[in-house]
């Protein structure tokens, strides 16, 4: 009988413990053209999202799941910038929006995600 208190503190602080984990990054930061579209140096697609505001990065949790923020290499200049994401972490942004690549885009030069629910755009220089 002393087990099942000790059971119900244990489930009783695992349950209240919650934390946010950080978005997972794209692999690959940092950014070239291809046909004038920005890449990653492994030539992913970069996409900017419509619900962003410059500076400001709204997809945590699962949507940086399916859209990986893009991380800073190095110190980014101009129209580059870094941004920092609700999480802490540093985002790279062009024009001030943020950066991000489509986890349904598996090779290079995939656009799967381009106007991705109209709100999702590859990212044109």
């Amino acid at each position: 009988m002393k087990l099942l208190p000790l059971s119900l503190l244990t489930l009783s602080l695992l349950s209240s413990l919650s934390f946010v984990a950080p978005a997972a990054f794209a692999e690959e930061m940092a950014i070239t053209k291809a046909d004038d579209i920005l890449v990653t140096t492994s030539g992913m697609t970069v996409y900017t999202f419509d619900n962003d505001t410059a500076g400001k990065s709204v997809c945590n949790g699962p949507c940086a799941a399916n859209w990986p923020p893009v991380a800073p290499k190095g110190t980014p200049s101009a129209p580059f910038s870094v941004i920092k994401r609700d999480d802490g972490s540093p985002q790279l942004a062009f024009n001030g929006k943020p950066l991000y690549t489509f986890a349904a885009d598996k090779k290079a030069g995939d656009r799967n995600g381009d106007n991705f629910k109209n709100i999702w755009h590859v990212v044109k220089n």
